[in-house]
Parts: structure tokens; C-alpha cells; sequence
């Protein structure tokens, strides 16, 4: 069914119309005033629009001409006319409970999408042969929350974890191993045969070689120069590099699996940069045929300004050495996507300091005719910052692991529940399961509910509070209901009718109501913050109705309790279809 919002706006606008004023002016909204919970000010610009047409009316005649036509619909319960002409409009009591059997039913009732397209989000962007870092939480946790979002308006989403697999670092790995073991087939030029199946080297392995090599190419150019004639092996296909390649890009998906899954977050595609290396040449060839990429000192660039006085640099797509560059490979990925895919849009879930490189691609691809411009978006993102204001790093100033930044959530979650008593009489292994869900609902909430480009201080004791708006305050609302839900099982209480009677009662309806809306929001901007504003709302809500409302007290009457318990019902529903949206899980209890 419609919400209560669309169905109040509907009468709105057809009373203003039928005085012969545009409906667009009388769109109701949510108040701000606490007068009322909607409102409409229609009246001042239909004045506006009267005064031009040389009519002599003021904002309050015509309001009081648009309530007595808005009075006469369903929807409308109590309508009343302040300052110069806003109507506060409070729904009516059969709307309410109405919209609330409907919400038991489908906690995203009234979600639609005008049309469904195909969808790419690109959101991972770990580098094989390297351990996931801080640097990659806001892109994982930002990237799974958007895929779901646009999934639950019904569009067909592929999230891509889009690899760093290609490059320098590729080269260090290669001559590193080849230093170590110089006797492996894979560096043996004459070597015809199958190359093992089994990897040469381990996850550990890899998070090894690949700093060794790093650092010593810094001070050694013989070093550096052993890296990029690796490099350039590799990129010219020779055999032996490829199959370590291989090796490399599968012992590292393996061990993404685990960390990304950890972190609850899953991928369609496991693609990387080398995937498409075999469309580069092909590319190259049709963009200079086409005269929009040219030789620029030694380069192949494109062009990608607007006029004289866009500055924005060109797009390289070789340098003068003849390497390929990550413009190169970020297109040729849109090329690959084009011919797999076909998407209606790709949105690119990545730090915001990458805003240049993503505006030279995408414009390259706007002139190379591949997509148009509006089918590429950039969706990006500050910076989890620490005390001090910068990116957080460790104590020793290095980069902080994926899994070591959980660890810390996760003991800071324990020791939350330890204080609090929570899960006291918990077995251990349950403890530990509840501490885990609290503390990643603790980092991913914290993370989520800031506005995309927000930078945020990493702050684990205000993350894992059961108080205000944090991820442990939601799941502390989720399993309260589960319990009150069990409570009345043992009782042998049922829900039953809705009615809707108490000012709590209504509220909790309405925060409900917006869900639809919150989700459409937050899928139009790319902006999961929106969702979790509204959850935390319904949240308040329910924690409000809870204690205005007792459901299962001895001196509440049966067709009471059933309907409490079905509002409590259908505020759960909604928490958890929110929270799973935002990839987040709650326990059963704590």
C-alpha cells in the first residue's frame, strides 16, 4: 500500500489543484515544527503564483479554501492552519493502523524502483600478495551497504572486488622469489612442461617477499631495475611469470575470502587488473585509429579537458617507457564490463582522494563512446582518522591490519559486556559469538552512520557504548524485542489486530513508515548514512513506545497485548531487514 506520507501528499496536491495551483507546490512533509507530524506550505507559493496572475489573496485565505477540499479525504485525521498559512496535518487513526498490518506483513512495504537496471559496484581493491589494511574498511563496509541497498529496490547488483593484481608490485614479488629460490621452474627460460599446481608460496609468504623487496629497491637501483624487468616480462606474457601470477592472485583470493568474509562482506566477481591485460593492445589500437588518444612527448595520452580553461591533466595510456598505467587498465575494465555485463551503471566505492583519476577515466570512456557520462559514478569517501586527526596508523606509525583493527573492536566489545554484566550467565563460547556481532556492529555503524565524505576519529569506547547512536544500541533494541517476543511464547500470548490508540503508539507507525523512503534516499545519494538514521529512529521509537506501552503486564488486556505484540513484531522485522542491509548481525541475546 501507499505509506502515510504519499497518501496525505496525494490529497494535497489534488486540493491545491482543484483551486487551480500546481500540485508540486502542495507536497506534504515530514514537520519540523512538533505541532503536528506533517505539514504542507503550499499556501505561500500558490499566493505567489496568484499575485502574478494580478489576484488579491493572502497565504491564509488559501489555506483555509485548500483544508476544507483536504478534510474531506480518508487520509486526513486532524488538520490545523498556523502563522500565515502552513497546514499541520495529523493523519488519521485508520490510516495509521492500516499502514501498520501492512508493515507486519513486508517491513519494506511500499519500496519500488521506477525501473531496474543492471548495476556493477566496484568496492574492494585489495592488492594481492598484501594483508588487508585500515585502508580497506570504508571501501568494504561502505561498497556491501550500497550493493545491498540498490538490491532491495529490486535492480540486478554485481559487487567486483576489482584486485590490485598488476604493476611494480607484481615485478618485486616475481625477482624477490627469484633470489630465494632461483632453482623453481618458473624462472627456467627452456622449461616446457606443466608448471606445479601447488603455489610455491603461502599468504605469509607473500606478506613477506613483498615488503623485502620493496625496501631494498628503494636504495638499490640495481634492485629497483631487477622489479621492473620483471614488470615488464610479466606484462609481455612471458610463461613462467604468468603461472606464478597465478599462483600469487590464488593463494591471495584465498586469504581475501576469509579477511572480506570476516568482515561480512561477499564479492560476484573476483576479478583483478590482469584479467583484462589481453584487451590493452586491442584498445590502444581502436583509440589511436580514432584519433582520440595521440603521442604526447613519448606517451599515449587522451585528452580529457573541456576548453582552455578545464585544466584537469590528460589520461596516460602508456608512458614514454611503454608501460601500462592504471588508466589504461581501469579502462580496458570498463570495456570488459561493457561486453560481460552491459551495466546501466557502475559506481566506484573509493576513497575520495582518488576524485581526478576517476574523473580522466570516465571522461575518457564518455569520448572513446563506451558509456555515457552518467553511467559512471564515483561514490567517495573520506578517511577513518586517529586522535590526531590523520588516517590511523599504528603506534609505530606503519599501516594497521585488517584483522588486528577487528581484534581491537572485538576486545573493546568484551570488556563493554563484561562491565555492563551482559551475557553474564552466557556460556563462553556464546559470550565470545555476542562480542564478536557487537563488536563489528560496533565498527561498522560507527563508520556508516557519517555522511560518505565525512572523515571520522576512530574511537572504540564511544563505538561499543549501549547508549546513543551506535551500532551496540541497535542490537541491544533487536535482541530486547527478541526477548519480550520469547516472553510472550512461554505466556501463550499471541499477536493479533492492530489498534492503534496512544501517541507513542502513532509515532512508532510513523517512524516505520519512512523506511521506503529512507531506502530510496540512501540509493539515490549512495548514502548508507540515511538508512542508518532511520534505524536508529525506529530504534528511539520503539524504546519509547516500550516504555509508555507495557505489553505483556498483568493489567493489560488481551486485544492490547496482541496488538503491542504486533507493533513489537513489526518493529523488529524492520530493524533486522535494515541492519542486514547494512550488512550487520544481531545475536538471538545478551
Amino acid at each position: 500500500m501507499s505509506s502515510i506520507l504519499s497518501s496525505l501528499d496525494a490529497a494535497a496536491r489534488a486540493a491545491f489543484e482543484s483551486l487551480g495551483f500546481p500540485g508540486d507546490i502542495a507536497a506534504v512533509r515530514e514537520s519540523d515544527r512538533g505541532d503536528a507530524p506533517y505539514q504542507c506550505n503550499g499556501a505561500m507559493a500558490a499566493a505567489g503564483i496568484a499575485k502574478k496572475r494580478g489576484e488579491k489573496v493572502n497565504p491564509r485565505e488559501i489555506s483555509v479554501q485548500a483544508v476544507s477540499i483536504m478534510e474531506t479525504d480518508a487520509a486526513m485525521g486532524r488538520l490545523e492552519i498556523a502563522g500565515p498559512g502552513f497546514i499541520n496535518i495529523t493523519p488519521a487513526d485508520n490510516l495509521l493502523t492500516t499502514r501498520a498490518k501492512a508493515l507486519l506483513d513486508n517491513p519494506a512495504d511500499g519500496l519500488t524502483a521506477d525501473t531496474h537496471k543492471t548495476i556493477v559496484v566496484d568496492y574492494g581493491g585489495a592488492n594481492v600478495a598484501k594483508p588487508m589494511h585500515v585502508g580497506h574498511l570504508r571501501s568494504a563496509v561502505l561498497g556491501e551497504a550500497i550493493k545491498r541497498i540498490l538490491r532491495a529496490q529490486g535492480h540486478t547488483v554485481i559487487g567486483d572486488v576489482h584486485m590490485g593484481d598488476w604493476g611494480l608490485q607484481m615485478g618485486h614479488l616475481i625477482s624477490e622469489l627469484a633470489e630465494e629460490q632461483p632453482n623453481l621452474p618458473y624462472f627456467d627460460d627452456d622449461f616446457d612442461r606443466d608448471y606445479p599446481t601447488q603455489a610455491p608460496v603461502t599468504m605469509d609468504d607473500l606478506a613477506r617477499l613483498y615488503p623485502q623487496a620493496s625496501n631494498k629497491a628503494k636504495t638499490n637501483p640495481d634492485r629497483m631495475e631487477k622489479s621492473r624487468v620483471a614488470t615488464a616480462q610479466l606484462q609481455s606474457g612471458r610463461r613462467g611469470y604468468r603461472a606464478l601470477l597465478d599462483h600469487f592472485i590464488d593463494v591471495s583470493v584465498a586469504a581475501l575470502k576469509i579477511g572480506y568474509g570476516n568482515l561480512g562482506v561477499e564479492f560476484d566477481l573476483w576479478k583483478g587488473e590482469a584479467c583484462v591485460d589481453p584487451l590493452i593492445p586491442g584498445m590502444i589500437e581502436d583509440l589511436k585509429a580514432s584519433g582520440i588518444a595521440e603521442q604526447d612527448d613519448g606517451a599515449l595520452i587522451i585528452r580529457v579537458a573541456d576548453g582552455e580553461k578545464d585544466k584537469i591533466p590528460p589520461v596516460m595510456l602508456l608512458a614514454s617507457s611503454g608501460a601500462v598505467l592504471y588508466h589504461t587498465t581501469d579502462l580496458a575494465t570498463l570495456i570488459d564490463r561493457k561486453a560481460e555485463i552491459d551495466p546501466d551503471l557502475i559506481v566506484y566505492v573509493v576513497d575520495q582522494r582518488q576524485a581526478l583519476h576517476f574523473e580522466q577515466v570516465f571522461r575518457a570512456a564518455a569520448k572513446a563512446g563506451w558509456y555515457e557520462r552518467e553511467q559512471m559514478y564515483h561514490a567517495g569517501f573520506g578517511t577513518m582518522n586517529g586522535k590526531d586527526g590523520k588516517p590511523f596508523k599504528t603506534r609505530e606509525g606503519g599501516v594497521l591490519r585488517l584483522e588486528d583493527l577487528m581484534a581491537i573492536m572485538n576486545d573493546a566489545a568484551s570488556d563493554r559486556l563484561k562491565a555492563s554484566g551482559i551475557g553474564a550467565d552466557f556460556d563462553e563460547e556464546e559470550r565470545t559469538e555476542i562480542a564478536r556481532k557487537v563488536g563489528l556492529a560496533a565498527l561498522k555503524f560507527a563508520d556508516l552512520q557519517n555522511q560518505r565524505m565525512t572523515n571520522y576519529i576512530f574511537d572504540p569506547e564511544r563505538f561499543t557504548a549501549f547508549e546513543g547512536k551506535t551500532g551496540p544500541y541497535l542490537l541491544y533494541a533487536v535482541v530486547r524485542i527478541k526477548s519480550i517476543l520469547r516472553k510472550a511464547a512461554e505466556m501463550k500470548v499471541e499477536a493479533g489486530d492492530i489498534l492503534i490508540k496512544t501517541d507513542t503508539e502513532k509515532a512508532l507507525v510513523l517512524s516505520l513508515d519512512a523506511y521506503a523512503r529512507a531506502i530510496d534516499l540512501s540509493a539515490e545519494k549512495f548514502a548508507p548514512h540515511i538508512l542508518c538514521e532511520h534505524i536508529y529512529r525506529v530504534a528511539q521509537s520503539f524504546s519509547r513506545f516500550y516504555a509508555d506501552c507495557p505489553i505483556l503486564a498483568d493489567d493489560v488486556p488481551d486485544a492490547v497485548k496482541a496488538s503491542r505484540l504486533s507493533l513489537a513484531k513489526a518493529a523488529l522485522a524492520q530493524l533486522e531487514h535494515g541492519l542486514d542491509l547494512l550488512a550487520i548481525e544481531a545475536p538471538d541475546r545478551m
